[in-house]
C-alpha cells in the first residue's frame, strides 16, 4: 500500500496548503488555481515514483497525472459504457455471457486523468468486504460465469489479507475457470509488488494480470523488477493501453512501448481508443488517426508486439475490434491483399 510519504489529495482529505506535491507544482510554474478547480471535482493523487518520471511540464508523464482545466470543459457523459446498467448487484458488472467485472477497490495509488471511471474512483474510503462477498455470492449462483475480472480502482490497494480472502472465495467456485486482475501498480507504485504478494497470488492459478501502460518511459528499473517478480511466479502478464493525445499518439512511441513490454514478458493485449467519458475529451484521437498509427506498427515489428486495436463501444455494446483495410478486392476466385508496405499480393480462393 502507498505509505504516508505518498503524494495524496482527495475529496475526503483536502489537499494541504503546503506539501511535496504542491512544492513540485510550484517549482514547475503550474497554474495552481486551475489545478485546484479540477481537484474540487476530480480527486488527485500521485505517487512519488510516478512523479519522478516527469522530465518537464506537460510531457507525456505529466499529462497522465497532473490535472488540466480541460477536464472541466467537455460535455461527455459520466458513464458512456453503461456499466451502471449492467450492475446486477453492487460492485459487479455482468455484461458478457460468461464473464463478469468485480470491483473490489474504490481507490488507486494514482488517479489517471484519462480514467473511464472518473465518476467513481476516490469518492469513498473503500468498498466494504461484505459487499464484495455478496457480489461473489452472485457469481456462485450463476453457473454460466467462467471468468472473473477483478478491478476497481486498483485491486492492489487492498491488503494482502483481503486480496487473499477475495481470491480464495472466487477460486472455491467450481464453475469459475479463470481469474484476472487489472492493475496499474507495477507502473505507479512498483514497491507494492512484493515476494510475499506474488507467493500468495500464485496459489490461485490460473491467474492472469493485465497492467495499464501508456508510455515507454514508465518501464524503468523498478517497474521491470516488479514485472519480473510476477512473471517468475508463473503469472501470465498482458498490457492494456489507451491511445492518448499528447501522450502516445505516435507509432514510434507505441512501438517502443510494445517492444519494451515484450522484453519484460508482458504481452500487449489491447490498445483502446479513449472512451468518451466525462473529463477526458482532450485526450481523445479520431478513429482515422488511430488506424494510421496502427498501420505503422502492424508489420513493422513482430506480431507478438501488436495488440488488438479496439473501441469499447458507447452504449454498453462491449469491445469491438477496429482494423485497417488490408483487403483491396475479394470475390469467389481471388483476394487482392495489401501488405504493411502498401504492396499488393494475390491469394487464390479454393
Amino acid at each position: 500500500m502507498p505509505d504516508e510519504g505518498d503524494l495524496d489529495s482527495s475529496e475526503e482529505r483536502p489537499p494541504p496548503k503546503s506539501g511535496a506535491l504542491d512544492e513540485f507544482l510550484i517549482s514547475m510554474n503550474s497554474e495552481i488555481s486551475e489545478i485546484q478547480k479540477v481537484r474540487d471535482v476530480y480527486p488527485m493523487r500521485v505517487t512519488k515514483h510516478f512523479l519522478s518520471l516527469i522530465k518537464e511540464k506537460d510531457d507525456p508523464i505529466w499529462r497522465q497525472c497532473i490535472p488540466s482545466i480541460e477536464e472541466l470543459r467537455d460535455v461527455n457523459t459520466p458513464d458512456p459504457l453503461m456499466e451502471e446498467r449492467d450492475t446486477k448487484v453492487p460492485y459487479l458488472v455482468h455484461r458478457y455471457p460468461d464473464r463478469v467485472l468485480l470491483l473490489v477497490s474504490s481507490r488507486c495509488a494514482m488517479y489517471c486523468r484519462f480514467c473511464t471511471r472518473k465518476r467513481k474512483v476516490g469518492r469513498i474510503d473503500e468498498i466494504p468486504m461484505n459487499d464484495i462477498m455478496r457480489a461473489i455470492d452472485y457469481i456462485r449462483e450463476h453457473k454460466e460465469i467462467r471468468d472473473v475480472l477483478i478491478s476497481g480502482g486498483d485491486p492492489f490497494m487492498r491488503s494482502d489479507k483481503n486480496l487473499e480472502k477475495i481470491l480464495s472465495a472466487i477460486r472455491s467456485i467450481d464453475h469459475v475457470e479463470i481469474i484476472r486482475i487489472g492493475t496499474r501498480m507495477p507502473v505507479v507504485y512498483p514497491a507494492r509488488i512484493t515476494l510475499r504478494l506474488v507467493n500468495m497470488l500464485k496459489k490461485y492459478h490460473p491467474l492472469y494480470i493485465n497492467i495499464h501502460f501508456e508510455h515507454p518511459r514508465e518501464i524503468d528499473e523498478a517497474c521491470s523488477n516488479a514485472l519480473s517478480l510476477l512473471a517468475d511466479a508463473g503469472i501470465p502478464l498482458g498490457s492494456q493501453s489507451v491511445l492518448l493525445r499528447g501522450v502516445n499518439d505516435n507509432p514510434v512511441v507505441l512501438k517502443e512501448l510494445f517492444q519494451k513490454l515484450v522484453k519484460n514478458r508482458v504481452k500487449p493485449y489491447y490498445l483502446y481508443l479513449c472512451d468518451p467519458s466525462q473529463g477526458v475529451e482532450h485526450f481523445r484521437t479520431t478513429v482515422q488517426e488511430a488506424l494510421e498509427i496502427f498501420k505503422k506498427i502492424q508489420g513493422w515489428t513482430t506480431g507478438l508486439c501488436v495488440p488488438h486495436l479496439v473501441i469499447d463501444s458507447p452504449g454498453g455494446g462491449g469491445k469491438i475490434p477496429v482494423l485497417p483495410a488490408y483487403i483491396k478486392e475479394i470475390n469467389d476466385e481471388r483476394v487482392i491483399l495489401v501488405n504493411y508496405e502498401g504492396k499488393e499480393f494475390e491469394y487464390r480462393n479454393p
